[in-house]
């Protein structure tokens, strides 16, 4: 891989709205001390050396308003492109990746709502695609046990069984892809909802079951536990404890 190639771009998808915040503003333009999420999820992305570009697929109709909110936060000097996202995350995902530029060989993913993941993570997941991976999620253990069940909806669930817990991960972002890995599923996910009209496929919720839906192999890096999603109102809570530490320390 030469050195164009090896330095990433990466994909902020922050088009959706994030209803499980509640109403308001989309769940990316929510502020976490003072500041919207995802202008700290880009900045954590260009801290890392390993990240030369950075693309947002913004709501088409806030391309300008994203790119404006980018330069006021002091992003204006970073290479970053804000572009209209779709109507999905896969969709805002492929928008982006069509806006990088052939020559970049590593495709970072990143959710606009993880917006404290440590420069630490971003760089050990660019380091393993580098390495030889074609597709690389950082994740952690589970804490809690895990039950499957039969869904119920408004009753008791029945039990079906309980993994073993040290099998199991749950995974963050970003998520990294050799280019030509991540083209490819998304060309054929895409082939594959035409043909199917939209109906019968099953959901995909990142960019690395597109690559297990197709074959292909994911490995697992360490993540952290500070590169949580804000989903819910606790979850903004937890964030705005965890950023009030890490500025008391200047480590922000």
């Amino acid at each position: 891989m030469n050195a164009t190639a090896a330095v990433a771009a990466a994909v902020v998808p922050a088009a959706g709205r994030g209803e499980r915040l509640g109403p308001g503003a989309p769940k990316a333009l929510r502020e976490l001390g003072g500041v919207p999420l995802l202008v700290h999820a880009v900045r954590a992305l260009t801290r890392s050396r390993a990240v030369g570009l950075v693309v947002v697929a913004a709501p088409a109709d806030g391309v300008a308003e994203v790119a404006a909110l980018l330069d006021s936060h002091g992003l204006e000097g970073k290479d970053i492109r804000v572009v209209a996202g779709g109507a999905t995350r896969q969709e805002s995902v492929r928008l982006g990746l069509a806006a990088i530029p052939a020559e970049v060989g590593i495709v970072l993913v990143h959710d606009a709502a993880r917006p404290l993941v440590p420069v630490e993570v971003v760089d050990a997941v660019a380091s393993a695609v580098r390495a030889g991976a074609g597709a690389v999620v950082p994740a952690v253990p589970l804490a809690d046990t895990v039950k499957r069940v039969e869904p119920v909806a408004g009753g008791p669930e029945p039990v079906i069984d309980t993994p073993d817990r040290a099998t199991l991960r749950a995974v963050q972002t970003p998520q990294g892809f050799r280019r030509e890995t991540l083209a490819e599923v998304h060309a054929r996910a895409l082939a594959e909802e035409a043909a199917a009209d939209g109906s019968g496929l099953p959901p995909v919720t990142d960019d690395a079951g597109l690559v297990e839906r197709f074959g292909g192999r994911v490995v697992v890096v360490p993540g952290h536990e500070e590169a949580f999603k804000v989903t819910r109102p606790l979850d903004l809570v937890l964030a705005e404890a965890v950023l009030a530490r890490r500025r008391a320390a200047d480590a922000y």
